[in-house]
């Protein structure tokens, strides 16, 4: 269709509607940008429960292990945005590989810090609660921004692409957890800062969904 068979009054409507667009950065630096926000809970949320408890940290050989971890969330981050490219969709192998890879790395970098004495019966609960309710409180501000980044995007497994998301800043934030609750037995880590890594994902995948409805009902007002 040419500008010589189409009504005038179409041709400046659609012509005045065309605007330039920005190509998207890849899902590898658009990942890479939040390292900041990997230092932070890495850095930042033990050294907030230091200074609000006054317990001492993990030791510095743990830390290496944790940054192993915040690298990890990146890569994870990375698949998120790719999953979020229509087109790009990573394949059922690739998921449950990364997927795979996530729970391994959680168990093994987690089995290296253990404390010689446990947590008392009676305060099981109270652990759990602190673990779980500082991970989620630091971490639920921290996925902001790779929601904002998936909602530029297009994503046509939302919910996929969140929970992806959601996996991410868990295992980021677990890097910091880790290092001021190192006097937690296994199960407790498994429990308390495996569930706050599930709760994220939760939130992610729900996030996710609510945005692209969002953005389906009113396409111009994100």
């Amino acid at each position: 269709m040419s500008q010589t068979n189409i009504p005038a009054a179409l041709y400046d409507a659609v012509k005045s509607d065309l605007k330039p667009v920005r190509s998207l950065v890849s899902p590898e630096l658009r990942a890479l940008a939040l390292l900041p926000v990997g230092v932070l809970l890495l850095v930042g949320l033990p050294e907030f429960w230091s200074h609000k408890t006054h317990v001492a940290l993990a030791p510095w050989p743990s830390w290496g292990t944790s940054v192993i971890e915040m690298l990890l969330s990146l890569v994870i981050l990375a698949a998120g945005f790719r999953e979020a490219v229509p087109g790009r969709e990573l394949s059922t192998r690739a998921l449950a590989t990364l997927i795979s890879i996530s729970v391994v790395a959680f168990v093994l970098v987690n089995a290296t810090t253990q404390s010689p004495v446990g947590i008392p019966p009676g305060l099981w609960l109270h652990w759990f609660r602190e673990c779980m309710g500082t991970a989620v409180t630091f971490s639920i501000p921290a996925l902001i921004a790779p929601a904002w980044l998936v909602s530029r995007a297009l994503p046509n497994r939302p919910a996929l692409t969140g929970a992806l998301c959601g996996l991410g800043v868990g295992v980021m934030a677990d890097a910091g957890l880790r290092l001021f609750c190192w006097d937690g037995d296994y199960m407790h880590v498994l429990v308390a800062h495996g569930g706050a890594i599930l709760l994220l994902v939760a939130v992610g995948a729900v996030c996710a969904t609510v945005i692209e409805r969002i953005k389906a009902r009113w396409p111009t007002g994100l």
